[in-house]
């Protein structure tokens, strides 16, 4: 997947919620949480990471606060089956944005998006908006209708 494509699907889909205006481009790496919240001056928590599963063959995204990481007990309960994170080099093709840029916002058909109770500790949270070095300054409500969530889950643990 094209970066730049990645980042206007992104876009394009945050267009749709007049959020637009929330994406912040930085001129270093965001990939990881680490690198995030350095650019942004906030704690690991509020950026909200993007996990990508596979369950029963379906794309999923568990969009989760920086600082927790997933409980494989809980996942279970939740899923029925094991957490099962798609290969590095797959997260492209399946979800639509690669690793490192990877969030809930102009993904490939089919990928089901569930958010992690975790985000709840915060008022304002980060996901990625496709590329490496960019964000969204979100609001729990704005992710909740942008995020087009199928439920919230509770499938994390504090790292």
């Amino acid at each position: 997947i094209g970066v730049i494509m990645s980042f206007e699907k992104a876009f394009e889909h945050l267009k749709k919620y007049q959020l637009e205006d929330r994406v912040i481009v930085f001129p270093v790496l965001t990939s990881t949480v680490k690198e995030a919240a350095n650019a942004l001056g906030s704690k690991e928590g509020e950026i909200a990471k993007s996990l990508a599963f596979l369950v029963n063959d379906k794309a999923v995204l568990v969009i989760a606060a920086g600082d927790q990481k997933i409980d494989n007990a809980k996942f279970k309960m939740e899923f029925n089956v094991k957490a099962k994170m798609i290969a590095f080099n797959e997260v492209g093709n399946i979800i639509g944005h690669d690793a490192g840029g990877v969030c809930p916002f102009g993904v490939n058909e089919g990928v089901s998006v569930y958010l992690d109770e975790s985000l709840k500790k915060y008022e304002i949270v980060y996901p990625a908006c496709g590329s490496h070095n960019s964000a969204v300054k979100l609001t729990i409500e704005d992710i909740m209708k942008a995020s087009e969530y199928i439920k919230w889950v509770n499938v994390c643990k504090d790292i």
